[in-house]
């Protein structure tokens, strides 16, 4: 049997090797299962979660790991709409900010918080652009409330003198800044490890969650799918069939049309811009609601994005950032700072492809941009009943599971109740006080909630386990043994690039690579 840190059963929401093993057997050519979820990132391990806390029997596949795709390479920010209020979608900002406050409030008050922005009000920015924007916070600041989020849990926005800018965003140009304005969002700690804790929440409940399983066919009544690891091939049966798998998702069920959205974003040391006690929105020169931001993060680097890019042909596993996103960001980041970074200084780059349902028709060359393209999500069912849910946000993930969920149960006759996942704690998550009065580092805290004491014992008992794995980087030994031992990392790569971030730097992923190495062979040997 796996074992948890403390060498005793390991919790039901463990992830591991053996665990796969043992529910791949069971569900390739096993019992029919109620619901087959093709897609792990946020909106399939969503979907995966709700439908098992629906009481549903369900399996989730994926064909690499959890959070491979697009999931794994946003802005990590959870936004309250105030985009799409300025474009008039009241029905998409309400949304968005209704979930906003369900994660900050609810569901995973520990990997989502309140992180402030600047706006530097330089010469760029005309009086008139700064009024705009201020009354564009302000509106933002009404769907808050109309969300019901308390004040507490994102302060008002508000103007700040040139000084108090300086303050918080010392690399900025001095001559000619007038000020900025300060406004609040909400920020996941890492988009990737949200997956994850939803994929662990689900299988608490039962859900079999298989990555490096590909679905090759679905049907109505199931996939075909083979074991990645193998090679085997076989066929999961199930009464619904819900296909989540984002930009790949045109490729499973016939008449489904994505358009992608390319969103690149710069991997920065903190020391191109010093101290950053707070992130920044930067104008994008010619656009009335456009921003580039520089997103300070908790390990220390600093991420600046992102772009929004038509992408035709066929669609890579893993996107590759052209220079000429690369280039218009470093652009427009040093419109507005004292000294300029260049690109030398960029030690990582990304980039995600939105999943955008294509409604347009005829020539191509006339559909809008992407930039234009609703972020608002579609529910699709196929002539022969496959469920598939496009578009949307990271924000939206839970309600676009919710919605996919109920169509699966009401086009199949599923006997299953309405969804209670806005009311239903993800693993690691308890309230502010609780999380403040664990026995452990408040980094460790932010990542891993109320299992952070279990995370630090690992190296309490093991020296060699406390260190950084890296000189100046703050994971330890120990955070990378327990994503082998409980959060379903099988290889080098699922530590690397998603249980921690790491990859996104190849200088620091070829330091770390031995060690990681080294702790996949000794979580192989410990059961795991």
């Amino acid at each position: 049997m796996n074992a948890d840190a403390r060498g005793g059963p390991a919790p039901a929401s463990s992830l591991s090797a053996a665990r796969r093993a043992r529910e791949l057997t069971g569900s390739v050519g096993g019992p029919v299962a109620d619901v087959l979820v093709v897609g792990l990132g946020a909106t399939g391990a969503g979907a995966a979660l709700d439908a098992a806390a629906r009481g549903l029997d369900v399996v989730a596949v994926d064909a690499h790991d959890l959070a491979f795709g697009t999931s794994r390479f946003s802005s990590k920010l959870i936004h309250g709409g105030l985009r799409y209020l300025a474009s008039g979608r009241l029905d998409v900002a309400h949304e968005s900010a209704v979930e906003r406050g369900v994660l900050m409030e609810r569901t995973a008050p520990h990997l989502v918080h309140a992180q402030p922005f600047v706006l530097p009000l330089t010469p760029l920015v005309s009086r008139g652009q700064g009024a705009l924007a201020r009354a564009g916070f302000r509106a933002g600041d009404a769907l808050r409330l109309a969300a019901r989020t308390a004040r507490a849990t994102l302060p008002p926005p508000r103007r700040l003198s040139a000084l108090e800018t300086r303050h918080l965003a010392p690399a900025l140009r001095r001559d000619g800044l007038r000020g900025g304005l300060l406004s609040w969002d909400g920020r996941l700690t890492d988009d990737a490890r949200l997956v994850t804790a939803l994929a662990r929440t689900a299988a608490a409940r039962g859900a079999r969650i298989l990555t490096r399983v590909r679905a090759l066919e679905l049907t109505s009544t199931g996939a075909r799918v083979r074991d990645e690891l193998t090679g085997e091939e076989g066929e999961i049966r199930a009464r619904a069939v819900i296909n989540a798998s984002g930009v790949w998702a045109g490729g499973l069920v016939e008449g489904v049309r994505i358009r992608p959205s390319r969103g690149t974003h710069l991997v920065l040391r903190p020391e191109s811009l010093g101290p950053l006690t707070a992130g920044l929105h930067i104008p994008i020169p010619g656009e009335t609601n456009r921003f580039v931001l520089v997103l300070p993060q908790d390990d220390g680097r600093v991420y600046v994005g992102l772009t929004d890019e038509p992408v035709d042909g066929d669609i890579p596993d893993v996107p590759h950032p052209p220079e000429t996103d690369i280039g218009f960001l470093l652009d427009v980041l040093c419109s507005v700072l004292h000294t300029p970074v260049h690109r030398a200084d960029v030690v990582g780059a990304f980039a995600g492809l939105r999943p955008l349902l294509d409604t347009t028709a005829g020539d191509p060359g006339t559909a809008p941009r992407t930039a234009d393209i609703s972020r608002r999500h579609a529910v699709l069912t196929s002539s022969e009943g496959v469920v598939t849910v496009v578009g949307g946000k990271l924000t939206t993930y839970r309600r676009m599971a919710e919605d996919a969920v109920d169509a699966a149960v009401r086009v199949r006759g599923l006997g299953a109740g309405p969804s209670p996942t806005a009311t239903l704690p993800l693993v690691g998550a308890a309230p502010p006080h609780v999380l403040a009065a664990l026995p452990a580092p408040r980094r460790l805290v932010r990542h891993y909630g109320t299992e952070a004491p279990a995370v630090h014992a690992l190296g309490a008992r093991d020296a060699r386990l406390r260190e950084p794995v890296l000189p100046g980087y703050p994971v330890t030994g120990a955070e990378l043994l327990w994503s082998l031992l409980h959060e379903g990392a099988l290889d080098e790569e699922d530590v690397l690039d998603r249980r921690t971030r790491i990859g996104l730097v190849p200088a620091d992923r070829a330091t770390a690579l031995d060690t990681v190495r080294g702790l996949v062979d000794r979580a192989s040997s410990h059961g795991g």
